[in-house]
């Protein structure tokens, strides 16, 4: 029996926001986003014919909590990017998508790939919501497997734009970024899944990332969002 091989990229293995950190968003950032939106958003996965590997089977997805530390790897990031040096929301925002949609168990482990997202996320711990970000990465056991069909993914980014809720709560309130400079982010792509044996599928992808860019300094990831708001 065939069963759809569950790839991890912003996928259902996200957790969504920490109450702490929702209630921090919300008071500090996008309050009027968050309570007329209900929160940015997290990819839902987008219909797609692929088909997994005949071996492969799903697994529980990993639900870290919201203070594990991301691994320290002695054999660096692996395949993952370093995050670029921009200071514009939408931009990072789209190559942070397409960095969370590329992945290559061929030649980056578990913890290769969790140190590497590591790296994108603000170091400002009151605003950081590593769990939504971590938690997208599979548990070990289907990380091995993965890594037994040389599954990896590349991305393309299609567009990126600030949601019209978030808009308005910045209109409404123009101050409010002031205190974080958080920055809401909907982007949209495409997601390319390869395999052994000549295995490909492809899934349209969406996302919606809390960003931070203050002013003068490059921008940084604060949280994935649980849904996508558009």
């Amino acid at each position: 029996m065939r069963t759809r091989f569950p790839s991890f990229s912003l996928s259902s293995y996200g957790m969504g926001w920490s109450a702490n950190r929702r209630i921090a968003i919300v008071v500090l950032v996008v309050a009027a986003l968050l309570v007329s939106a209900g929160v940015v958003a997290l990819l839902s996965g987008g219909g797609s014919s692929q088909q997994s590997p005949d071996s492969a089977a799903s697994a529980p997805a990993h639900r870290p909590s919201s203070s594990e530390a991301a691994p320290e790897s002695a054999a660096g990031s692996g395949s993952v990017p370093k995050p670029p040096q921009i200071a514009e929301p939408v931009a990072y925002a789209k190559a942070a998508a397409q960095m969370l949609w590329s992945y290559d168990t061929r030649d980056t482990s578990r913890d290769q790939q969790l140190a590497g997202m590591r790296a994108w996320m603000t170091s400002e711990t009151r605003y950081a919501d590593w769990a939504s970000v971590s938690g997208q990465v599979p548990d070990p056991v289907l990380w091995s497997r993965m890594a037994d069909q040389d599954q990896h993914a590349s991305a393309g980014v299609a567009e990126g734009h600030y949601p019209s809720a978030f808009k308005a709560a910045l209109a409404d309130d123009p101050s409010a970024i002031t205190e974080a400079y958080i920055y809401v982010v909907t982007v949209n792509g495409k997601q390319q899944i390869v395999w052994k044996k000549g295995g490909v599928g492809a899934e349209e992808r969406a996302v919606t990332l809390a960003v931070q860019c203050r002013p003068d300094h490059d921008c940084t990831l604060a949280a994935i969002a649980p849904s996508v708001t558009q």
